[in-house]
C-alpha cells in the first residue's frame, strides 16, 4: 500500500484547477482532474466523483477487496464497500480515530 492522491472533492472543477493552479497531469471531462503536487497527486474529485464529503488521503493498493477485509480486520469501519468506477476500483474505509481515507486498485 502507497500514498496514491490526496483526493478533494469539489463544486466546479474548472474553478478548482485555476484555484489550486498545479500542473495538470489528467483529467476526465467534469468528473476528475489529477495535479502534479510536486511529490503526490492533488486529485479532484467533480460531483459525479464524490466518494467521500471531505478531503482523505487514497492508498494505491493491489488488490482492493483483499486490502478492505484487511484493514476491517484491523478495526477499520468500511463506508462504502469495493465498487468500480470509471478508471478504478475504490473503497472508501474510516480508521479507528474516525478518519476517512480511500483505497483504489487501477483498472
Amino acid at each position: 500500500m502507497k500514498l496514491g492522491n490526496v483526493l478533494i472533492p469539489v463544486t466546479d472543477l474548472d474553478e478548482a484547477i485555476a484555484f489550486y493552479g498545479l500542473p495538470v497531469k489528467f483529467r476526465d471531462g467534469d468528473r476528475f482532474a489529477a495535479l502534479d503536487g510536486g511529490g503526490v497527486t492533488v486529485a479532484l474529485a467533480g460531483p459525479a466523483e464524490h466518494v467521500t464529503a471531505s478531503a482523505a488521503p487514497s492508498y494505491k493498493v493491489d488488490d482492493v477487496t483483499r486490502t478492505v477485509a484487511e484493514m476491517a480486520g484491523r478495526g477499520a469501519e468500511v463506508v462504502r464497500a469495493p465498487e468500480a468506477g470509471p478508471h478504478e476500483t475504490r473503497a472508501v474505509l474510516r480508521d479507528p480515530s474516525g478518519n476517512v481515507f480511500v483505497l483504489y486498485s487501477p483498472l
